[in-house]
């Protein structure tokens, strides 16, 4: 039984907007000075995708037991936990000395970062109706936009005028007015629980990492081909092992009884085959920014603020752009327009018209924002309130699993094109990057095949407006 609300319930989607906040600052703070931690630790910068990969598959990983932690803990708790982790994890990453140690303490990081978001995304769930969940998401989301504007400049900044160590320590105090914030304002929800399916979650976490390892095992690792024949069929075995556990298994950690909801089953595998190619953007735009076009990483941290611009701008007219053209109309346009927004950026870099990047990227952020919404609450907004909470948490477990993997292949790809030598904005270098963004928007194109057979009679979402003038904020 859910405890007794003891906030408004603006507030606590503000607190959750805060969480949201953290994460989002980490990761596009990280992904700009990717460069320059590589020249610092002596690494190629087309082979630093470990650093992002080792953070998003520990969060795939550990995902499917933060559902089940929040019911049983409470959120509050599991909440202010998470943010413990986070940011005894960026004090560990600032002190790193290599390669390896900073991708293990990424990885106390992940930890972290798999019970905050979805966590704060639980709590979002039971405090408002079903019906206006994709509202009061939309809500939420825009003030954690702040992170990501502030990140790119701020980690070129420090970067360039600093040193890499500080984009990690700037989460300390964050992450200090995070945790006193949850402390005092957000109550601790908490459900009944049966017993923690272990054996499935082992079955889950070996499945999904050793397919992740294998997918870059040869150029990133040196594993032997086959080390890696091994590593798929172990991960094969470990998936098809948790379906067959699953099945008819009322104890399972993600029943089986979630794919009986059309629109759940479309979603999510959607989900994971468009967040492959959009997983793939932020590692590879600051990337090619300054590798292939020979920005600084100030430079090329203000560049990507167009982006996020038109993200925060899109999702304040995301509800009424589903309402009125459907969800599968918007998908399959927005998946398609991506794909070509995307191809377009190179381009436009590589003609020497500069002064259009802003304009490009600006569109990617909306053409983005909009399939990101599309497909988080198409996903959610018809599962029943007894599946919502394994729900969500397969959802978070299969974004950022997709993520990693989008972040992996394009390094694959930047990596076999380039042959892993880097000289800046040169001719040879350039040609990769072509080849590598033409390879991307395939990837991105593909799950318009799926968002197709999404239905045409889902019921539309309700907006957000200001409830009585003593109360707290509701969703009409």
């Amino acid at each position: 039984m859910i405890t007794r609300q003891t906030a408004p319930v603006q507030w606590q989607l503000w607190i959750v907007a805060f969480g949201f906040f953290m994460q989002a600052l980490d990761t596009t703070i990280v992904n700009t000075a990717l460069p320059s931690i590589a020249a610092s630790l002596g690494e190629n910068p087309l082979r630093m995708q470990s650093v992002i990969v080792s953070y998003v598959l520990t969060m795939a990983v550990m995902l499917p037991a933060s559902g089940w932690l929040a019911d049983k803990v409470g959120t509050q708790r599991v909440f202010l936990s998470a943010i413990v982790l986070f940011t005894l994890g960026s004090v560990l990453c600032a002190q790193a000395h290599s390669l390896n140690e900073l991708v293990m303490f990424r990885v106390i990081q992940g930890i972290g970062g798999a019970m905050m978001v979805p966590v704060g995304r639980l709590t979002v769930m039971k405090i408002v109706p079903r019906e206006q969940y994709m509202a009061a998401m939309t809500f939420v989301t825009l003030p954690g936009q702040i992170g990501p504007l502030m990140g790119p400049a701020l980690g070129g900044f420090l970067v360039q005028y600093a040193n890499w160590h500080w984009i990690f320590l700037i989460n300390i105090p964050v992450g200090i007015i995070g945790a006193i914030a949850t402390l005092l304002l957000m109550p601790n929800y908490r459900m009944q629980t049966r017993r923690f399916d272990l054996s499935g979650f082992i079955m889950l976490a070996i499945g999904m990492a050793t397919l992740t390892l294998a997918l870059d095992g040869h150029k990133g690792m040196g594993l032997s081909p086959s080390f890696l024949l091994g590593l798929v069929v172990l991960g094969c075995a470990a998936l098809a092992g948790y379906w067959w556990h699953a099945k008819g298994n009322s104890r399972a950690l993600f029943s089986l009884r979630l794919f009986k909801t059309e629109t759940y089953r479309i979603g999510l595998t959607g989900s994971l085959l468009g967040r492959i190619g959009s997983g793939m953007l932020p590692f590879m735009t600051p990337l090619f920014l300054q590798i292939g076009m020979g920005f600084s990483p100030f430079h090329a941290g203000l560049m990507m603020i167009p982006m996020i611009i038109g993200s925060m701008g899109m999702k304040r007219i995301v509800v009424q752009i589903v309402n009125r053209f459907g969800y599968r109309h918007v998908l399959v346009t927005s998946t398609l327009l991506l794909a070509l927004v995307s191809l377009t950026l190179p381009l436009v870099a590589m003609l020497g018209w500069v002064y259009l990047l802003p304009v490009v990227l600006f569109f990617q952020g909306m053409v983005n924002s909009l399939r990101f919404s599309s497909m988080n609450t198409l996903t959610l907004k018809d599962l029943p309130d007894r599946l919502a909470s394994s729900g969500n948490s397969l959802l978070s477990m299969v974004m950022q699993l997709s993520m990693s993997l989008g972040v992996s292949v394009a390094g694959i790809l930047i990596g076999s094109f380039a042959h892993h030598q880097v000289v800046a904005d040169s001719p040879e270098i350039h040609s990769a990057f072509i080849y590598s963004y033409l390879c991307m928007a395939l990837i991105i194109a593909l799950p318009a095949l799926v968002f197709a057979r999404v239905p045409t009679n889902i019921a539309p979402n309700r907006t957000l407006t200001k409830g009585q003038s003593n109360g707290p904020t509701r969703l009409q």
